[in-house]
């Protein structure tokens, strides 16, 4: 699925670095920063 520039963040889950689970809908009202870089070892 891809997203463009002002596309809504799709809901997602994932660990934090102690193991706790961490959704978008539990950042909400807090600044969120997400990041997005290009696989690993690709030009570009």
């Amino acid at each position: 699925m891809a997203i463009t520039v002002g596309d809504a963040a799709p809901a997602f889950s994932l660990s934090d670095q102690e193991g706790n689970q961490i959704t978008l809908d539990s950042l909400l009202g807090k600044s969120v920063v997400l990041y997005f870089y290009p696989k690993d070892d690709t030009p570009g």
